[in-house]
C-alpha cells in the first residue's frame, strides 16, 4: 500500500502538457497524476520514434511497479498542481508567488505536508526557524 497520495481528478489524467516545469517551488496542493518516463535508448518499445515518452497513472503503486517490471523506465514522478508556490531566484533568497503551475516532482517530495494557508507565510516570516525547511517538512 502506498504512502503516496492518488491523484486529485482520475478523469484528467493523461490530458495534461507532456513539457512541464521541473521540480522547484517547494509546496504542493494536488497531485494530476503519476509519470513513468521511458527511454528507447535505454531499453523501452521505440514506439516514438527514437524520442521519450511516458505513461500516466492514477496512483503511485501501479506507476512503481510498470517502473520495475520494463525495460529502459524512469521511477515515477508526480505531476503536481501549485496554486501558490515559493520561488528562490537566488540561493536562500524566496519569494511568494501567487499563480498556478504545473511541475513534475520526484514523489518523495510529497512526503512533505501539502500546503495549507499558513505555510508559505509562515516560511517567509522573519521569526522562521534557521532551518526553514522545517517548515515545509511540517516538524515547526
Amino acid at each position: 500500500m502506498t504512502i503516496y497520495p492518488e491523484v486529485s481528478q482520475k478523469e484528467k489524467i493523461g490530458d495534461y502538457p507532456a513539457l512541464v516545469n521541473s521540480g522547484g517551488g517547494f509546496v504542493w496542493d494536488e497531485v494530476l497524476e503519476y509519470r513513468v518516463w521511458c527511454h528507447p535508448e535505454n531499453g523501452a518499445p521505440d514506439i516514438e520514434n527514437g524520442n521519450d515518452y511516458y505513461y500516466v497513472f492514477d496512483n503511485y503503486d501501479d506507476a512503481l511497479r510498470y517502473s520495475e517490471q520494463n525495460d529502459g523506465t524512469e521511477k515515477p514522478l508526480a505531476l503536481i498542481l501549485q496554486k501558490e508556490y515559493i520561488d528562490e531566484p537566488e540561493p536562500e533568497i524566496y519569494r511568494h508567488v501567487k499563480e498556478e503551475r504545473i511541475t513534475e516532482w520526484p514523489v518523495e517530495f510529497l512526503n512533505r505536508p501539502k500546503r495549507n494557508d499558513n505555510t508559505i507565510p509562515n516560511f517567509l516570516s522573519p521569526n522562521a526557524p534557521i532551518n526553514r525547511l522545517s517548515i515545509l517538512k511540517g516538524i515547526e
